[in-house]
């Protein structure tokens, strides 16, 4: 199992629109194949910053959706609203 974390800064004014968006985002990995989870944080003090940690059965099955036409859809929704790249680390327990 490994933990996708995603960190995302959103232009002033827009989280409500990020939220919509996000919340479609997150209706449509529940059907990724390998999807186990995942969650979504507000930094405390900081609305425009957000926080997704996300749990796939493995890489392979992150990648495939992260490839996917369905996310490269309701990416477009978000993109426009961030105000830089998001950044994406994968994790995986430790032994």
């Amino acid at each position: 199992m490994i933990k996708i974390i995603i960190e995302r800064r959103i232009m002033p004014g827009l989280e409500e629109e990020y939220e919509q968006a996000a919340r479609e985002a997150m209706r449509w990995s529940l059907g990724a194949r390998g999807f186990v989870g995942g969650e979504t944080l507000v930094e405390l003090g900081h609305s425009d910053r957000r926080l997704m940690i996300t749990k796939w059965r493995d890489m392979r099955a992150w990648k495939e959706w992260y490839r996917s036409e369905e996310r490269n859809r309701v990416m477009q929704r978000i993109w426009p609203l961030l105000t830089e790249d998001e950044v994406i680390r994968a994790y995986e327990p430790s032994y």
